[in-house]
């Protein structure tokens, strides 16, 4: 909160920076008293422990992250300014504000700020920090990384935790210089910057990307998208190893850039159809348009340049299910992720197989490695389970009076952690009108799409409090 605090001095916004020091405050007092007389655990964190802490830790972040908003009146209904934080911190950048350009800038900073902290999980940020606890952080490791495989940098955790936050930060900076060479201020780079590596979406202007007018942010916003839905640790290994084929040959990468490139075509052809064929500029604006967006989407991203709603239906279909996809296993993105999409696409064929060949014995295969039986239960669990929650969380908010459109890319949109959905929450649109009942719902759907559900849903398990 320092840094927002920082900006909210430089624009001498009095009400933010009175809310800041009361928030800095009122985390500090408990914060401090927490690690002064916690007594040292004997142990090692243990599973039950960690699981724990990742959820309840990612509450109070929220809660203390809401306090801003709140406290200064930019947001005086708490529901709604705990829901703008939950959307921050969860990267869906889902948003309840009707006038963003209207917010003090200290608190426009905050609110991406919690993009960036978010990004990769602020309990993994932390990692370096638990060690004065005496606290061992694998099982916060296993709790927090996104997707179906742990597979680290390094062999020691802390220090995995550092190479990949200077992965991000690096790629954060240069980013932001980027922006800023292209026409953006300093402010404004920095913040969409937090918002695209986090693939977050929050933007600092009403209309998001398009505000700019700018074909060249637009291109450079495409590219850090694209970027910061691949796997992080491929990208360390790539450029660290400077083997920079190694893109190539992953195959969820590969399996990303293709649906991306095949959604992009059809969307960007289908729109060009509608206009001036034979003009070039038609043609790029068309391409521009729906490549951003394509990304945008698949990368959970949720920034806007255009009005996908006005697109041809076909294009508008694609990018729904793009919606439960998302990026890679190891990104910011949230949704399903690439991985598990191909396990069960690969777990379908087999099973196809077996109606043809009943004694055949086969086995899933992912590159050259065999994928045991038990990771492939997990992942068909994970689908049924998220499919079940999406579902469930549509049902309930059609209950409260939403039309279907709405409930359910509502529901999917908070909890693949994409932002706008179609509908009344569509790109053009806000989340302000949701009912208060409906607004905590979503909250719970994107703090159990970030932390992949298991985390939030085991703690309504009484076998996991059983002593």
């Amino acid at each position: 909160m320092v840094f927002s605090l920082a900006w909210a001095f430089y624009f001498d916004e009095k009400e933010t920076i009175n809310a800041f020091l009361w928030t800095i405050g009122l985390t500090l007092i408990p914060g401090f008293l927490v690690w002064k007389f916690t007594p040292k655990p004997e142990h090692d964190l243990k599973v039950r422990e960690g699981f724990v802490i990742v959820a309840l830790g990612w509450i109070l972040c929220t809660f203390f992250g809401s306090l801003p908003f709140y406290i200064s009146g930019a947001i005086p209904n708490f529901t709604d300014a705990f829901f703008e934080t939950m959307s921050g911190l969860t990267t869906t950048g889902a948003t309840i504000l009707t006038e963003i350009e209207g917010m003090d800038n200290g608190l426009l900073f905050w609110r991406s700020f919690l993009h960036w902290l978010g990004g990769m999980g602020i309990i993994l940020l932390s990692l370096a920090i638990l060690p004065l606890l005496g606290i061992g952080g694998m099982q916060l490791y296993k709790a927090e990384v996104p997707g179906p495989t742990k597979d680290k940098v390094t062999p020691r955790l802390k220090d995995t935790a550092k190479i990949l936050w200077q992965v991000y930060l690096v790629i954060t900076i240069f980013q932001a210089v980027c922006l800023q060479l292209a026409g953006m201020t300093f402010f404004d780079a920095l913040c969409h910057s937090f918002g695209s590596i986090a693939t977050g979406g929050f933007s600092t202007k009403n209309a998001s990307i398009a505000a700019f007018n700018s074909p060249i942010i637009e291109y450079l916003l495409t590219a850090f998208m694209f970027m910061a839905g691949v796997n992080f640790a491929l990208h360390y290994k790539a450029l660290s190893t400077k083997k920079y084929l190694l893109y190539w040959f992953d195959k969820e990468t590969l399996f990303y850039t293709l649906v991306i490139a095949f959604v992009t075509i059809v969307a960007s052809l289908m729109i060009a159809l509608r206009g001036d064929i034979t003009s070039l500029a038609n043609l790029e604006e068309s391409f521009r348009h729906s490549i951003f967006q394509v990304v945008s989407i698949m990368t959970t991203t949720g920034y806007g340049t255009d009005d996908f709603e006005l697109w041809p239906f076909f294009p508008q279909a694609l990018l729904f299910i793009m919606m439960f996809i998302g990026g890679c296993a190891g990104s910011t993105s949230g949704g399903i992720k690439g991985i598990r999409i191909l396990l069960l696409l690969k777990h379908a064929r087999i099973e196809l197989r077996k109606l043809v060949h009943p004694n055949g014995v086969f086995v899933v295969r992912y590159g050259k490695n065999t994928i045991q039986p038990e990771i492939v239960t997990s992942v068909l669990s994970f689908f049924l389970i998220f499919m079940v929650t999406f579902v469930g969380a549509s049902l309930v908010l059609a209950a409260l009076g939403l039309d279907l459109l709405t409930a359910f890319t509502a529901s999917i949109a908070c909890l693949a952690s994409i932002g706008p959905g179609f509908g009344t929450v569509g790109p053009t649109e806000n989340f302000a009108h949701i009912p208060m009942i409906g607004k905590w719902v979503l909250s719970l759907c994107m703090l159990m799409g970030r932390l992949e559900l298991y985390t939030i849903l085991i703690l309504f398990s009484r076998t996991f409090w059983r002593h």
